[in-house]
C-alpha cells in the first residue's frame, strides 16, 4: 500500500491538466456554452422574424389594405395626385429640431 501513494497524486494532476487544457478542458467548454447561448438567442430572433413575415404574408393574401400599405411602404409608390411625405427614421415630432 505504501508503494501506491503516488497514484492519487497522478490522478489529481491529470484531472487538473485536463480541466486547464485550452483545447479540451474547462475553457473550451465555457466557450462552447457561450456560443450555444448566443446561437439560441439568434434562433429566437429569427423565429420572431419568421412569425412576423408569416403574418404579413397572410395579411397580403386576404387584406386589400395590407397590399396597398405594402406597395406604398416597400415600393414608395403613391396614387396620382398624392404627395408622399417621409419622416426620418427614429425621430419624432418632439425630438425634431426647431
Amino acid at each position: 500500500m505504501r508503494r501506491l501513494w503516488w497514484i492519487p497524486i497522478l490522478v489529481v494532476a491529470a484531472a487538473g491538466w485536463t480541466l486547464a487544457d485550452e483545447r479540451s478542458g474547462l475553457p473550451a467548454w465555457q466557450r462552447l456554452k457561450g456560443d450555444l447561448g448566443s446561437a439560441q438567442g439568434r434562433i429566437e430572433v429569427l423565429r420572431s422574424d419568421l412569425d412576423a413575415l408569416e403574418r404579413e404574408a397572410a395579411a397580403l393574401d386576404t387584406d386589400g389594405f395590407a397590399i396597398e400599405r405594402a406597395i406604398r411602404e416597400d415600393l414608395g409608390l403613391a396614387r396620382p395626385g398624392e404627395t408622399v411625405v417621409r419622416l426620418a427614421a427614429g425621430r419624432t415630432a418632439a425630438a425634431a429640431p426647431r
